[in-house]
Parts: structure tokens; sequence; C-alpha cells
């Protein structure tokens, strides 16, 4: 073990397949950041998570049991040393400009120093490079570093100065240019969240103070007034106001909070003032632990992200063995310097997780929380588009379509009025489509009633003119009001066969009519579908409890490729399996608890803005407006991710391709290798920062009204 190791020791406390837990000891003087020490660990190969306790002195490590064992994990982990310490905590803040600054120094005085402080300056500055490369040597072989160490150190060797002390100058300014856009990358996707409550207000010994926001206390009283962020999670224990949850659960519009109902960290008081119980504090609250999630999405690597390091690492071996052929034909080891400058490695191990970051954010400012580059790379491969109805390809929110009056002298008007009458003053969803039915009459009535009289899970009741009129359900009517309806079973069942949910109105004893009701189709349903065709998706499917031929129907209007209807929950997840042993590549649309199973048995899933909090915590893709359209920008986010990864991938491989063979032939010097390599590498890298190509913004608000919807 080198003398400069960051753990000093491991001892296992735990073990099963692919997972261990080491009680771990650090060097003397070592960094204790935690993050830092996870994020080290990380790279190490085959390692798929981390978690470290450092109260505990615990490190916990999943790992790939098919390409590395507990043995060699543990064998890379004690051989980590101060520079990988350093490198790991520089990525959780601003890394250092010290090396640069020192490089430039030394560049700048390298023609006024004595001929005999040249060498050993040149050398001195070079030192951390050298040491860095004889680090990587020993631990991975032959890697990028290696190659721009020998360059610098063939330049010292032929006394070229200047050379040396501008390509160490250039590599320090490339190394802290790459790692400031990696960290710009990740600012950008914590930038989604809300930012840190930094001061709170709490109630103490009968007194509103304000303390530090580490202070807070489960079980303290916080609270909150207009214009602030609630920092805890809770229960409201007074008070009542109107709260922006749209960080939290993507609900556009503001919901009331009263005394007993929870609230959320990192959500906005815009109207009002709580009195809130915290629950959860500081790393245990909802907005400290969407950040740790965060956290990880930044860690976990991608197939795509794995594949372009590991093309860096093979194309590294041919640089070496071209400036080999290099110095046998042409002897000139300047030529050979010139040609170690240039690699593939940073580009290609770079530009990657900074694009996957770059639309990331794009996709969060655009409605939509993609969680990690693997559910963009998943959506981009997808190939059928599986949707739930209720709520995903339907509104969720029940539409009058029919008022049929069984007694002369009513018309289907009067009927709606009269129900409209007697629900107005209640919140059943059936009872609100029904009052907003009778506001869309030319003629709408209110009948004059006694008190309403509301009976749960049944209906209501109450009189009008001195008779008993009852709105509800056919057992309300039938079996507890005692009024026949099997006269009228003919339309009954036809309105049943359609798929509607059917309210009975029951007035003086007898059955008046039955209004029929069914949830509405979205307005840009079919737009979005026909987009998703477009975007190269080659099925779209519906699944369904609803009645088959109601799903006939909508599955038509949509242009749909095959449904589902009648099914029970589990159905879906079995259907699912079924779609995925004949090859297709899901991505699966769903709103409710019971597509949670479907939502994470997919090749990813997506869910909708107003789901249940199993749907999105279940999903890859969580949308974070009330809005279709925004699946067919996840695709085609998906889809410009891809392609921008891709033409970043060629532009590597050219340019350094060419800045290669020109160094072999003698047309460039080390310095302009340098400056060509270093310079195009940030070129890359800025390009992928900002996104090159991908969409900005969502794409399809309007174009249900351009091109008309689908009516229910």
């Amino acid at each position: 073990m080198m003398a400069s190791a960051w753990v000093s020791a491991l001892e296992p406390v735990h073990a099963t397949r692919g997972r261990v837990r080491w009680r771990y000891a650090l060097r003397p003087g070592a960094s204790a950041d935690v993050q830092a020490l996870e994020r080290a660990v990380l790279v190490v190969n085959g390692v798929r998570k981390v978690r470290v306790n450092a109260a505990a002195r615990a490190l916990v490590v999943e790992y790939d049991h098919r390409t590395t064992t507990a043995e060699r994990v543990a064998i890379e982990i004690l051989r980590m040393d101060a520079v990988r310490a350093r490198r790991a905590g520089a990525a959780n803040g601003e890394p250092s400009a010290a090396p640069l600054a020192l490089s430039a120094a030394t560049l700048l005085a390298t023609r006024s120093l004595q001929p005999g402080l040249q060498a050993p300056v040149a050398l001195g500055t070079a030192i951390p490079l050298l040491g860095e490369a004889m680090d990587d040597f020993l631990e991975k072989g032959v890697t990028s570093h290696v190659l721009e160490a020998m360059a610098v150190a063939i330049s010292i060797g032929r006394r070229d100065f200047l050379a040396a002390n501008t390509t160490s100058f250039l590599l320090a300014l490339g190394e802290y240019l790459e790692a400031s856009i990696e960290r710009r990358s990740d600012e950008l996707l914590k930038h989604l969240l809300k930012p840190a409550v930094d001061e709170v207000w709490v109630e103490r010994n009968g007194e509103e103070v304000q303390v530090d926001a580490d202070e807070v206390r489960v079980g303290d009283t916080v609270i909150v007034a207009t214009g602030a962020v609630i920092p805890v999670d809770g229960t409201v224990l007074g008070g009542e106001a109107l709260v922006n949850e749209a960080t939290m659960t993507g609900e556009s519009v503001p919901v009331a909070r009263r005394r007993g109902d929870a609230v959320l960290s990192g959500t906005l008081v815009e109207e009002g003032r709580l009195r809130i119980y915290a629950e959860k504090v500081g790393a245990q609250a909802a907005v400290a632990r969407i950040a740790d999630f965060v956290e990880q999405s930044l860690a976990v690597k991608s197939k795509t992200q794995l594949e372009a390091a590991r093309m860096a690492d093979r194309l590294v071996p041919m640089v070496l063995g071209l400036a080999g052929a290099t110095w046998l034909v042409s002897r000139d080891w300047q030529r050979v310097a010139a040609v170690l400058q240039a690699d593939y490695s940073c580009a290609l191990k770079l530009s990657t997780p900074v694009a996957f970051k770059a639309a990331m954010y794009a996709a969060g400012k655009s409605g939509m929380l993609v969680k990690g580059a693997k559910a963009l790379e998943r959506l981009a491969e997808a190939d059928t588009f599986v949707f739930d109805k209720t709520g995903t390809l339907s509104t969720g929110r029940l539409e009058v379509t029919d008022s049929v009056a069984f007694k002369p002298g009513y018309s289907p008007e009067d009927l709606i009025n009269l129900a409209a009458s007697v629900e107005e003053h209640y919140f059943h969803p059936l009872a609100l489509a029904v009052v907003e039915a009778s506001r869309r009459l030319e003629k709408p009535r209110h009948f004059d009633h006694k008190e309403v009289e509301f009976i749960v899970a049944h209906g209501v009741a109450s009189v009008i003119d001195g008779r008993r009129i009852v709105v509800g359900s056919r057992h309300f009517v039938e079996d507890d009001e005692g009024i026949p309806v099997a006269a009228h079973r003919e339309v009954i069942d036809r309105l049943h066969v359609e798929g509607k949910t059917l309210l009975y109105i029951g007035f003086g004893g007898e059955l008046l009519g039955v209004i029929a009701l069914r949830d509405g189709l979205r307005s840009n349903s079919a737009v979005t579908i026909r987009r998703l065709r477009r975007l190269g998706v080659r099925r779209v499917l519906m699944l369904t409890g609803d009645h088959p031929e109601r799903a006939r129907a909508m599955a038509e209007a949509l242009g749909l490729d095959a449904f589902h209807a009648g099914l029970m929950p589990q159905d879906k997840a079995s259907i699912l399996q079924a779609l995925a042993a004949d090859g297709a590549r899901i991505a699966f649309v769903g709103d409710g608890v019971n597509d949670a199973p479907a939502l994470s048995g997919a090749h990813v899933g997506i869910s909708m803005h107003n789901g249940a909090d199993v749907a999105r915590l279940a999903s890859d893709v969580a949308l974070l407006e009330d809005d279709i359209a925004r699946v067919a920008d996840a695709r085609a986010l998906a889809l410009a991710t891809r392609r921008l990864i891709d033409s970043n991938f060629k532009l590597t491989v050219g340019l350094n391709t060419t800045i290669l063979s020109a160094a072999a032939f003698g047309w460039l010097t080390p310095v302009a290798a340098s400056a060509l390599h270093n310079g195009t590498t940030i070129a890359i890298l800025l390009r992928a920062l900002a996104g090159a190509g991908l969409p900005r913004g969502p794409s399809v608000r309007n174009e249900s009204a351009a091109q008309g919807g689908v009516a229910a």
C-alpha cells in the first residue's frame, strides 16, 4: 500500500452477493469529506453504488459480481491515494486554481530564468503531473495522463523548457476548465431545486424566534408566512394558507392547507400563515431527499457513458503505438512529444455525462423530471408506447355525455338542471360534472329546494315542490328508495355498454331519467400519439379497466395499434411482460397506484403529473405539468440527446485523429498540438454543456389547437 493512501484499513462487517459493508479507517491527515470519498469509490471498476456513514465509519458498496469481487474492490479502495482524494474533493466544490497559477507563473518566467535554473523549475512544475501519471500507470497501466507526462518529460529531456512549461500550463488549464464545466453541469441540475432555507422562524418558550435552519429539531413548531418556503416536512397545527407545491408534486394550482394537513419542505406559501409541527428536518426532509436523489442520479453511469469510457481507454494504447511508430520512422523526439499531446480520453469520457446532465436540466425546465441518464437512454431506445387510459389519454375528469328523460313533460335540459340544483353543494366528481353541464346550457335554471341530505357513497336527496328528489346510484334509487328502473333497462344497458357512468334521478317516487357521464379525452392526445409515431415509435397501445366497446371507440379515435380492456390492476404488468418477452422495448405511461408495478417493470416508466405518489416514485420520468404532450417532448429530448452524444463522439474522433496525424508528420510542434488538443476538448465540452441541438421548452403546447382535438 502506498504511503499516501487515503483509506488505511477496511474491516469486513457484512457481505452478500454484489454488496459488502466495511468499517473503514482513514490515513491521519487524509480528507474526511464523505461525498468526496463516495465519488472516489464510485469510479472503481465494477462499483455501482456507494454509501458512507461517517459517524459509524461504515462504507457500503454495491458492485457487479459478474465483473469484479469484493476483494478486488477493497484492493482498489486501499490503493486510492491523495491525488484521487483531491480530485474527488474538487468535484464537490470549485476546482483548485493553484496548479494553474503555478504553471502560468513558471511559463511567464521561463525566458528570464538563469540557464541553470530552467531545468529544476520546469521539473518542479511538472512533478504533480509526473506523480499523477506514475500513480495512474501503477494502478491502471497506460492512460492519457501517462501520455501527457511522457510528452512533458521528453521536452525536458530535450532541454526545450519553453515547450515543457507551455505544455504543463495548457494541461493545467485544460484540467481546470474541464473540472469547471463538469461542475457547472452538476449545478444546472441542482438549480432545479428550491434553494435551501437558511433561517427559520420557530416558537421557543412561547415566543417566535429566528434560528439557523440547522438548529430546527423534530417536534419544533415552525412558523411560515406569505412568500416563505416551508423548511420541514410536517403537519399543520394552526392557521390556513395557499401553498404552491409545484416543486414537489408538479401540481400547478396552489392548494389550501389548514390544521391537520401534511406539508412538504421546498413548497411555497403564496398566501396565509401556518404553524407547522416539524416531523422531518434537515437531511430527512423531502427537499433534502430529492437533492440526495439528484446527487445519486449524477453518479449513476449509463450504458453510453460506460461505452465511451471503455472506448477512450482502448484508444490510449493506439496513441502510444503511433508515437512509437513516429520515432522509428523519423527518429525525431519533437514529433513524438507532439503525438503524445493529443488523445481521445478527456473529451470522450466527459462530454457524454455533461450532455446527459444538460439534457436533464432542459427536461426540468420544460416540465419533466428525468431520473438519470439511463432514463433518457432507455426512452430513446423505446419502440412501443403503452398508455393507461384514465388520467393519461383521458383527463380523469367526468363529463356529461347523455341526458335521457323518461317522463313526458321533462326535457334532457330539465333533468340536468334538477340534478344540478341539489348537487351544487356536493363536491363529488359526479356532482361537479353535472353542475358544470348545467352551467353550459343555453338556459340554465335553478330549482328551489329544501335542505339537501347527503347519503355517503349513495347520493343526495331533497324536496322540490313538495316532492322528494333523489340523485345517485342505481342501488340508492332502486333498493333504498324503492323506485323501479327495469322498464328502462334497454337504454340503461346501452349506456353501460358504451362504458358510461350513470346517475339516476328519482322524482316523486318515479324514475325521472338518467344522466350518463364518462371520462373526457384530452384534446391533444391524438396529436401527441401522431407525434410519437413521427419520432420513431412503432406501436402505441392502451390498457384500461373500462368496457371494451368504450375502449374500442377511444382506440379508433386516437389511431392506436391495439388496446386491452376490462383489465384488473395486476393484468397490466402481465401484459407488459408478454410484450417484453416478444422483444418490445416498452415505455409505459400511467398515473395510478395500480400502475406502479407496470411503471417499474417497463423498459422506461413515465408518470403523469397528478399521479399517485407511488407511481411517481416508481417511474423513470415524472411529468411536472398536466399535459400529455410532455410525453412526446420527453421522447424528442431523448433522441436529441443521443444525436448530441453521437455528434460529439464523431467530432472527438475526427479532430483528435487529425491532430495526431499532423503531429506524426511533423506539421505540429508539441505546443501547437497541446493547444489544439486542449482547445478542441474544451469546445466539445462546452458544446455538450450548452446542449447543442436539444429542444428548448415545450414544443407542442398549442399543436392540438392548431390541428384540432378529438372529441370524447
